[in-house]
């Protein structure tokens, strides 16, 4: 009889083992569900990657492809035929044995049984398996660019979420300020300092400035229902926060590069649109080999066996046969079949040099719109939006010293809110501009 203490001690060892077991096994699933209040871009990656369905979708493509080439690479199968005749319709010496049993086995009835089996000739298999190959290959580059597309996207409604809480965070400071400055004016105009007229155009001006922080919660909001549906995350959308900061200016300044024709071409035989395109022509190539394999006739062969009895005496009741089946082209040897392979081959050509031509586009626009970004971003934090501050600055001062109307000081004070918001515009223009450079030139690989 085992002890009691050794049956406790076993019974916590199993229960370790099955605890730590199911933690392996929920690993993944700890590390995907990241804090969405405290939401990073490489945690919207992480979810990305699990969750997005254009992501899925192409997936599910590359295995369907993958499926086709088990039916592609299959050789017919062999046709059984079975079949009685000679029927005799008279009731009562219908199918009679006159040789003796007339048993069902010995009744003139003649049965048979025939195995008939289609031979391709012209490498009609070896033709329909490379086009499917091909075609997988395509799909899994379509994958792979799909997922570079996506990502891309996902970017950009992550910067998309971090300028509009910028926004937003920059018109509650807009209105705290003119709640703060509405107050004061309050107490000046009991105290005559301002006139009426002066309190009633910072009123408005602090309703105006409502109706934008407004707007600005809005903007959020949308920017997180973008964001949540790239990640699976829709149900939560409203717990959505993005908590990275913008991307440094030096790795954009680092990464862009003069325009140079072989440096394109490199980058160009390197993306996943372009070999998907080479290889849907493989592809077509292919089907137009395939089409004109089947003016190579193909053979059915057929072996026969017959069960007659109640022949002449001296014949056998089984007998055997064989046959060949050989199509005839009299009227028809697949002209349109060709006519309309050697059209898809030509559009895949041309679909080749229309996504080359797409994706050299793609890497000139991203390479300019970066180095314009660039060069934005430089002058709104090296200068402009310093500037606007010190003039704003220097206009509350003189508001409060009486040596400035309120109209110029709500001028300067707009003047900076709409720096403010455009230089939150440039980052976010600058981010997507790089993130769009670099998903132009270093294409990442899919899960």
């Amino acid at each position: 009889m085992k002890h009691p203490l050794n049956s406790i001690i076993h019974l916590f060892s199993s229960l370790v083992l099955i605890v730590g077991f199911q933690g392996i096994l929920h690993a993944d699933d700890d590390l995907i569900n990241a804090d969405l209040s405290h939401l990073s871009l490489t945690q919207a990656e992480q979810l990305f990657s699990k969750n997005n369905k254009e992501v899925l979708a192409a997936k599910r493509a590359v295995e369907g492809s993958e499926a086709d080439t088990l039916t592609a690479g299959q050789k017919p199968n062999p046709v059984l035929s079975m079949g009685v005749s000679s029927f005799n319709l008279n009731r009562k010496q219908g199918n009679t044995n006159p040789n003796g049993s007339n048993s069902l086995e010995n009744k003139t009835l003649d049965s048979g049984l025939q195995l008939n089996q289609l031979f391709e000739r012209g490498n009609k298999r070896e033709l329909r398996l490379a086009s499917a190959e091909n075609a997988v290959k395509a799909s899994k580059l379509d994958f792979k660019d799909t997922f570079r597309q996506q990502k891309l996207v996902l970017k950009g409604a992550y910067y998309d979420l971090l300028l509009a809480q910028e926004s937003e965070q920059i018109q509650k400071n807009n209105v705290a300020l003119y709640e703060k400055s509405l107050q004061a004016a309050d107490l000046r105009l009991k105290a005559g300092d301002i006139s009426a007229t002066d309190v009633a155009r910072i009123r408005v001006d602090a309703l105006r400035a409502k109706n934008d922080q407004r707007q600005s919660v809005a903007d959020r909001e949308k920017a997180q229902a973008n964001l949540a549906y790239l990640i699976g995350q829709e149900k939560v959308a409203s717990s959505i926060v993005a908590t990275d900061t913008w991307p440094s200016l030096n790795l954009g300044a680092s990464e862009v590069i003069d325009h140079d024709t072989a440096t394109d071409e490199t980058i160009l035989s390197q993306r996943a649109d372009i070999q998907a395109a080479d290889a849907r022509a493989q592809q077509a190539e292919d089907n137009r080999r395939l089409a004109q394999s089947l003016k190579t006739r193909d053979v059915t062969v057929g072996v026969q066996y017959d069960h007659f009895p109640g022949q002449n005496p001296g014949v056998g009741e089984d007998t055997v046969g064989a046959s060949v089946s050989i199509p005839l082209f009299t009227s028809y040897q697949y002209q349109g079949e060709i006519a309309r392979a050697e059209v898809d081959f030509t559009s895949a050509l041309e679909a080749k040099e229309q996504t080359r031509a797409a994706a050299l586009g793609e890497i000139t626009r991203a390479r300019a719109d970066l180095n314009a970004a660039t060069e934005k971003v430089q002058r709104v934090d090296g200068e402009m939006l310093s500037e606007a501050k010190k003039a704003a600055d220097a206009a509350e001062f003189a508001y409060q010293h009486g040596a400035m109307n309120v109209t110029d000081l709500l001028d300067a004070r707009r003047v900076l809110r709409a720096l403010e918001l455009d230089a939150a515009v440039v980052r976010a223009d600058y981010a997507k501009s790089l993130a769009t450079w670099q998903a132009a030139i270093n294409p990442e690989e899919a899960p």
